[in-house]
């Protein structure tokens, strides 16, 4: 179901409004353990204690697993860090396993507000994360309809096996072209810069959310809007295709 009315907007703002959404998950949806996994399996190859918040997001967020070990590694200093990335990537999983279990998984209040609310404008929504445990977090998660998360969305890309990761835009162009939307008409919400420049690089809208005081590096990626909490995007202007901040 189409909520905008774009035969009464003007030629100008028709070729760009939005009416789809596709989202991150790890920062965005979920408070997912990713950077407590990662850092704890550093022991034996690093200080744990150097593996920070900053580091995380800098150098691995929105990365696939071998990627993200081997840019975790250099970052750390550890020497062969592209041949040691393979374990490290092992450990950094079943470490990860263990946390999924032991329920320390948890879900954004605003973020699943949010996603309520785009999908009861009828938009179609996308679910895209470079992350094979995405599904699993997501899965047990209920929005306030009770509906579960995971089946929120019309489209899950997640953990897909591509040929480029973040901040390439393939995983949001194959988020798009299952869709069957065009990328100019989507936004992406992601609170790693990478994700914002992949988004970006697609010609999509970015939707910065800043959870861990990082706006600057969300907007120096060139966000489109940049907000604290998913709260904060006006949903009336979002309904007519535009992504603003909300001004109460």
């Amino acid at each position: 179901m189409q909520m905008i009315h774009r035969s009464v907007m003007p030629e100008s703002d028709r070729r760009h409004a939005l009416y789809a959404a596709i989202f991150d998950v790890d920062g965005v949806l979920l408070a997912s353990p990713h950077e407590q996994a990662w850092r704890d399996a550093l022991v034996g190859y690093a200080n744990p204690d150097v593996f920070t918040t900053a580091v995380y997001q800098a150098e691995v967020a929105g990365k696939p697993r071998l990627d993200g070990a081997s840019a975790a590694l250099e970052a750390m200093g550890v020497a062969d860090a592209n041949s040691r990335a393979p374990a490290y990537a092992e450990a950094k999983q079943a470490r990860l396993e263990t946390l999924i279990e032991d329920g320390v998984v948890k879900a954004f209040p605003d973020a699943l507000r949010f996603v309520q609310a785009v999908h009861d404008l009828g938009w179609p929504m996308a679910v895209a994360s470079s992350s094979k445990n995405a599904n699993a977090m997501m899965k047990p998660i209920r929005l306030e309809s009770g509906l579960s998360l995971l089946d929120a969305f019309s489209v899950n890309v997640c953990g897909r096996d591509l040929e480029h990761g973040k901040p390439d835009p393939e995983l949001f162009l194959l988020a798009a072209s299952e869709l069957h939307i065009a990328a100019v008409h989507c936004f992406v919400a992601e609170d790693a810069p990478a994700g914002i420049e992949a988004a970006k690089a697609g010609h999509m809208t970015g939707l910065g959310v800043a959870r861990l005081g990082d706006a600057d590096l969300l907007r120096a990626a060139h966000a489109n809007l940049v907000v604290d909490s998913l709260d904060d995007v006006a949903m009336r202007d979002l309904a007519a295709g535009r992504l603003c901040r909300n001004s109460q």
